[in-house]
């Protein structure tokens, strides 16, 4: 910085002994000498104040850019007008008894000024933009064509010329925007559409540029750009594909990453107000059941990236707690953390974590939720999802916790499997100690809050059909879909827990206390067969040519479409875009407390028939079957 501001005083003065030699030649630089030798350095000091005001001195001349010529116009702009005010007032009238510098000299001075301050800096700019292309070009770089518009290719050119993307070299962009063809951004051209993939990368290929990858820009996954064609075509020629990531994506690195399939959601991604979670979780302590699962684990990251100051990790799987505490670590970021070997069906152990640790916001992610295997072991789910839920919310509510957020699901709703029914006793159960709180505050503000939060089908998690989709793809198919009708409702695993986190900090607003379910505004529900369909052209085959799809039969606990709010549930918005909540109608406290101990005393006999008709009496929309 102060090489900075030393240049800039330098080039001051030489640009007014310059402004004053070309207006006045030798003879009159000579003649009025004596005098500019007295002003010179007072204006040099002086206009040091100006640059440090104006912050020249803190911009880094390898990112100079508008801003910062503007900067510099302006700068000179205020100098400039500083000499006029001095000669027309100070100098002329009571000093020199004429003009000393005069209107010529003035503007002069102003022109060399800009051009002295902002030539180095470009020059400098452009001496580490070619040593950048020089790099790449003479190194390992790989050619590649980026698949965009060109405004969003010219986030990756930025990023490669400052050197924070390397290895790469773009030779072509290939744009949708018929606005784009035959123009160049950043000295790269563009040569085509999408739909030119095969005949760029052939006539690049003539003239001595094999391009190996492709990158495809945010417009280029857009569901209306048909990504799933590009791919497609990517794999036939070869190409290996990346994507740029969005910089609305909440943090995530501008770095180049794998096509995935949440980059071809069937619907825009909802959009998360970050500083409002940030807000929230910062300086919290937080405690995460289930934290070793998907879900668990993408909470756990979401909300020590947004500051908590201490977290607990409970989890009954030992792998699974030691990855997440070792991914956590990795972030190296601030909070405390701690991880527990426990079972959320351990009541006693429950209470002693929650009483040591006094969480203020509880995230139950804990459950068992493949639909098949609890229609054979329902007493595990009633175990894990009623008992254990039930155990995680008398425990937050006996350690002082402001907030449990419980994750349920699309199938609690009118459910027909053993999975939905527990959830939704879960809901209840929670809803109905929620409303007691509510009542006991009697205009207060509450103890503590007790929502659920419903999730669709969550897109790479652990169980959902896309692991078991890219395994079938690998092993040369089928793909095996239950039925041609199945839809389902899909969100992405970072959408699935920026929900929980927001439902808490809503929840927590008391603007709204008397809704306690929030869902994600998910659209419209998606085919299986067509996102089957969709996984296998990311993979650059052909669904029926290369890769077949077979339909295997509704498997018990199954049904064709979700439902994701009960009818006797009014929604109501809450002011945040993407989510929905409503207004649950549950039973009494006590009420719930006389099911839960009948079912304790049907899980004590393994009476199937007891455990169905509690949870019928319970949830009179269940349809399950006892028998």
């Amino acid at each position: 910085m102060w090489l900075i501001l030393a240049h800039d005083l330098l080039a001051t003065a030489a640009a007014v002994v310059a402004s004053f030699f070309i207006r006045f030649e030798e003879t009159g630089l000579t003649d009025r000498w004596r005098f500019l030798a007295i002003l010179l350095p007072a204006f040099v000091v002086y206009s040091g104040f100006v640059y440090v005001f104006s912050g020249l001195y803190k911009a880094k001349w390898r990112f100079t850019s508008l801003p910062d010529l503007f900067n510099i116009v302006r700068a000179a702009t205020v100098l400039a007008l500083t000499l006029l005010a001095l000669d027309y007032v100070l100098v002329a009238p009571n000093v020199y008894g004429t003009f000393f510098f005069g209107k010529i000299t003035i503007v002069l001075y102003w022109l060399l000024q800009i051009a002295f301050l902002s030539g180095p800096r470009i020059a400098y700019r452009y001496f580490r933009y070619t040593r950048t292309l020089r790099h790449a070009k003479t190194g390992d770089s790989m050619p590649i064509l980026v698949v965009g518009r060109t405004a969003d290719a010219d986030v990756l050119l930025r990023a490669i010329e400052s050197g924070a993307v390397k290895r790469i070299r773009p030779v072509g962009i290939l744009s949708p925007s018929l606005a784009d063809r035959g123009q160049a951004i950043r000295g790269i051209s563009v040569l085509g559409g999408p739909d030119d993939i095969e005949a760029v990368v052939g006539e690049l290929s003539k003239s001595g540029t094999d391009v190996t990858r492709l990158v495809l820009t945010p417009t280029a996954l857009a569901p209306d750009a048909k990504p799933e064609t590009i791919l497609m075509r990517a794999r036939r020629l070869g190409l290996v594909t990346s994507r740029l990531p969005s910089l609305d994506d909440g943090g995530e690195a501008l770095r180049l990453a794998p096509v995935n399939v949440e980059d071809l959601l069937l619907r825009p991604k909802v959009r998360i107000d970050y500083r409002r979670l940030e807000a929230f979780v910062r300086d919290k302590s937080i405690i995460v059941t289930g934290g070793g699962g998907s879900i668990g684990a993408e909470i756990c990251d979401r909300i020590v990236t947004f500051g908590a100051r201490r977290v607990l990790v409970i989890e009954n799987s030992e792998p699974a707690l030691h990855a997440v505490l070792e991914a956590l670590a990795a972030k190296q970021s601030r909070a405390k953390i701690e991880g527990r070997l426990a079972d959320v069906r351990d009541r006693a152990r429950m209470f002693r974590l929650m009483k040591t640790f006094r969480p203020s916001i509880v995230f139950h992610a804990a459950a068992l939720k493949h639909v098949p295997l609890l229609e054979q072991d329902w007493e595990e789910g009633v175990k894990t999802n009623v008992f254990g839920s039930v155990n995680v919310a008398d425990a937050a509510a006996a350690a002082g916790a402001a907030a449990m957020v419980m994750i349920s699901t699309d199938k609690a709703i009118e459910p027909v499997s053993v999975l939905g029914a527990s959830k939704r006793f879960a809901e209840m159960y929670c809803q109905a100690l929620d409303n007691e709180f509510a009542r006991r505050s009697a205009g207060h503000e509450r103890p503590m809050r007790l929502i659920a939060v419903r999730f669709g089908n969550v897109l790479a998690s652990n169980g959902s059909v896309v692991p078991k989709f890219k395994a079938q793809i690998e092993a040369g198919g089928p793909l095996t879909v239950t039925h041609p009708e199945m839809v389902r409702y899909f969100m992405t695993i970072r959408e699935a827990c920026d929900l929980v986190v927001t439902a808490a900090s809503h929840a927590l607003e008391q603007t709204q206390t008397d809704v306690a379910v929030y869902v994600l505004n998910m659209g419209q529900p998606v085919k299986i067969v067509e996102l089957a369909e969709r996984l296998i052209r990311l993979s650059g085959l052909e669904p029926g040519r290369d890769i077949d799809i077979t339909f295997t039969g509704i498997r018990p606990g199954e049904r064709l479409q979700e439902i994701l709010f009960a009818r006797e549930e009014p929604t109501a918005p809450i002011g945040i875009e993407g989510i929905v909540a409503a207004k649950p109608v549950s039973p009494s406290l006590d009420a719930m407390r006389g099911w839960l101990a009948a079912l304790e005393q049907g899980l004590a006999r393994e009476d199937r028939s007891v455990i169905f008709g509690v949870l019928h009496d319970a949830v009179p929309d269940f349809s399950g079957e006892a028998a």
